[in-house]
């Protein structure tokens, strides 16, 4: 597992496109400088870690393309020791970036053979969330709720109650809305009945899939 001088060129050009496409957040952009995406990838792709788009990664389901996952990663305006509920583990890419941005990762997978890929991964790269969990995202994780932040990584034709349940007033929830195209969509938490809704446009993500336990 190694990460040489021409994979930390490669992250720099990454971070300079990602600049050029509109992300400010400093500390979005040191985390995706410092994370090797090629590690997350199977070692035959590796010449695609650094493009910018998504990649299958097995069961179904894509590494996302760096500039979303920049983009969500700035929505949710991250501080340090910020308590942060990730509904969609995948490779664990998002999870290390969320997690060199200084939160507390509380992550849910749906896909069995990626949440056991992922729990070996993060660890051997030194990433080490709070909790990752293998359930349905559509419940979150009310045991460990309220959340400073909440991401959902994959489509959702609604936005799933429990998860505005858990959500801390003044909180984010950041979730790609939608059946075929999705809207990203930021709902901030105002008091405990109102949130605060923004929309940013179209992306293209996996489905978010229910009731697997």
């Amino acid at each position: 597992m190694k990460d040489t001088s021409k994979h930390q060129g490669l992250r720099n050009q990454l971070v300079a496109l990602l600049k050029d496409k509109g992300i400010i957040d400093k500390g979005v952009l040191e985390a995706i400088k410092k994370i090797p995406r090629h590690l997350f990838l199977n070692s035959s792709f590796e010449d695609y870690a650094y493009q910018d788009k998504a990649f299958p990664i097995g069961a179904g389901q894509t590494i996302s393309q760096p500039y979303t996952v920049a983009f969500q990663s700035q929505l949710l305006e991250i501080k340090k020791d910020h308590k942060i509920l990730e509904i969609g583990t995948g490779s664990g890419y998002q999870t290390a970036v969320l997690c060199a941005m200084g939160a507390k990762v509380y992550s849910v997978e749906r896909q069995n053979e990626l949440f056991k890929l992922t729990s070996v991964l993060l660890p051997k790269l030194g990433t080490r969330p709070k909790h990752l969990s293998f359930g349905d995202g559509y419940k979150g994780l009310p045991n460990h709720a309220p959340f400073d932040s909440i991401l959902v990584t994959a489509g959702a034709p609604i936005i799933p109650k429990p998860l505005m349940a858990q959500l801390k007033i003044g909180g984010r929830l950041v979730i790609p809305l939608g059946e075929e195209h999705q809207i990203m969509t930021l709902l901030i938490r105002k008091n405990e009945t109102q949130f605060e809704k923004h929309e940013f446009g179209e992306f293209r993500f996996v489905p978010l899939l229910e009731n697997k336990n």
